[in-house]
């Protein structure tokens, strides 16, 4: 009985030691609310590309990772049907993630240059990456109410990050996901008085940041629309307003 009894209380406290982030991410990954996102992102872990066809996929929601301390918030649109949704965390195993943590590793922000899986050992320092939608769209286009249905992962997401000072948004959709979140929270009056472009900076009537960047997509860095430089120079900034 003695036993049984220290058991139960164990267990009854061992979900409390997880932080505010840690139970949002474990709710995010179970979630199951868009029919046609879960049914896609599961079908491609059923029929995987060759080049991958001796992995494991992931799946299944993605959620965020990073530093809980972070003063910089980085918002991408969604997980790569063969990059996170592969590897379970945000650019990592993809093209795109390939761009990125070599910058962020040169500025500090990530412990190593490149993302492979989950268990791979890379850290962010003062940073958090997330996305408005968690779980891969086909074409990378999400409905808007696929947008709708995440966006309370993103708003107790962004409330549990108590020390974020700077939010940078890597493409349109994360950019009006955002926008979309400061507006429900009565922060902003308008999405039309900020504009989407490459390096924007705004200051929010909250005292945040929000700098822009074009995706780190193959597309836009294949093509030279967004080169490394572009894409350092944003987070250059970024470490400048957040006081790193």
């Amino acid at each position: 009985m003695h036993n049984l009894a220290k058991s139960k209380k164990v267990s009854s406290i061992t979900p409390l030691s997880l932080s505010v982030l840690q139970q949002l991410n474990e709710r995010i990954t179970g979630c199951e609310l868009c029919t046609r996102l879960r049914t896609y992102c599961k079908g491609i872990g059923e029929n995987r590309r060759k080049s991958y066809r001796d992995q494991e996929y992931w799946a299944k929601p993605v959620a965020g990772f990073g530093d809980e301390k972070a003063r910089i918030l980085i918002l991408g649109l969604a997980p790569g049907a063969h990059g996170a949704n592969r590897t379970g965390r945000p650019f990592t195993g993809d093209g795109s993630g390939d761009f990125m943590y070599p910058v962020l590793h040169e500025l500090g922000l990530a412990s190593k240059p490149k993302a492979i899986a989950r268990d791979d050992g890379l850290k962010l320092k003062n940073a958090w990456i997330c996305s408005v939608v968690r779980c891969a769209p086909p074409g990378d286009k999400p409905t808007p109410q696929e947008i709708r249905n995440c966006a309370p992962h993103l708003t107790e997401e962004i409330a549990g990050l108590k020390r974020v000072r700077v939010v940078v948004c890597l493409g349109k959709i994360a950019f009006d996901g955002y926008l979309a979140h400061l507006l429900r929270e009565g922060v902003i009056e308008r999405k039309s008085a900020y504009k989407f472009t490459h390096g924007a900076e705004y200051l929010l009537p909250n005292g945040l940041t929000l700098l822009s960047s074009y995706h780190p997509s193959l597309r836009n860095t294949n093509t030279g629309v967004l080169t490394r430089t572009m894409f350092a120079r944003v987070f250059v900034r970024a470490r400048e307003v957040a006081g790193l």
